[in-house]
């Protein structure tokens, strides 16, 4: 394998729809109120794909260097385990990966708030450093939060909560009470995503001492949790959809929901976590589908008034 094939290994592309999901609705919600802005959606993508990258290259090292990338793993081999990459040559990644994303951060809140609002700019700029500090800290360290049970809580604030309405305020410069739903919805999707990638290592990361929910909670007792999320994102998104429209584009973001639903009738016959494997793209790219399909209908509403 060349080395360009091993860092788009490390980088692990098929996260990254999941990773804009969060932006793509912000950006449906701030359209909603008649907000929009092409250069401030690009950066915005940008920022989140950097910020995604870097928790893989992150997490790639941390596994690999704590030895929970081993070779009882399912799924893909990561870069570090597999040997495709040196510990140096991956955390030199880490560092690239930090400075671009950076570079991002700080374009996108100059074109978003100019240099008038320092407050905004000061808020953002903290909340990049944050979303960074998590990218890193999931798997790396001796306090990896991702290993004491955390992961899940800091998936749910930084992909959904944050996402959604930071990117909503970027356009906007306001929250409203009611786009907390689609962003708690995104939110538990992504968790959901996350929860499902732990139940399918369950028994590896039990035995490499990484203590995920799923872990502490137990195999069956992760795939009842799983529902719970998946069921709370659609009851979130029903009600945002009745509040926010009033005609047959309500029902758009069912479609998504039908394939996430054949997804849990899936899970819930699965007793082999190694089986659980190729749910976790379906899952992802539902979600990504999800997002479309709210972004299309605030389209659809605000192009032809209906």
């Amino acid at each position: 394998m060349t080395k360009i094939k091993a860092w788009l290994n490390a980088a692990r592309l098929r996260t990254l729809p999941l990773s804009v999901s969060g932006i793509i609705v912000g950006t449906a919600l701030a359209k909603y109120h008649g907000k929009s802005d092409s250069l401030v959606f690009t950066l915005a993508l940008l920022t989140t794909i950097g910020f995604q990258i870097t928790s893989n290259f992150a997490n790639d090292y941390g596994d690999g260097v704590k030895g929970t990338d081993n070779d009882t793993r399912i799924g893909p081999k990561r870069a570090l385990q597999a040997g495709l990459l040196s510990r140096k040559e991956l955390k030199n990644g880490i560092i690239i990966s930090i400075l671009i994303s950076l570079v991002f951060v700080g374009f996108l809140v100059f074109t978003a708030f100019g240099n008038e609002k320092l407050e905004y700019i000061l808020l953002f700029s903290v909340l990049g450093f944050l979303s960074i500090w998590a990218a890193i800290k999931y798997t790396v360290g001796d306090t990896a939060y991702g290993y004491k049970g955390l992961g899940d809580l800091f998936v749910f604030l930084f992909f959904g909560m944050l996402a959604v309405l930071g990117s909503m305020f970027l356009y906007t410069k306001f929250i409203t009470l009611i786009s907390i739903l689609p962003a708690i919805a995104i939110g538990l999707l992504c968790t959901a995503v996350l929860n499902l990638n732990n139940l399918r290592d369950y028994e590896t990361d039990k035995k490499s001492q990484k203590n995920t929910l799923v872990v502490l909670m137990g195999f069956e007792n992760g795939k009842k949790y799983h529902y719970s999320l998946v069921l709370i994102s659609f009851l979130c998104t029903v009600v945002f959809m009745g509040i926010s429209f009033n005609n047959w584009l309500l029902y758009l973001p069912i479609i998504a929901f039908v394939l996430i639903f054949v997804h849990l009738f899936k899970v819930y016959n699965i007793k082999e976590p190694v089986l659980l494997d190729p749910e976790l793209k379906k899952l992802a790219l539902s979600t990504f589908f999800l997002a479309v399909l709210i972004f299309s209908a605030v389209i659809i509403k605000t192009k032809f008034k209906c």
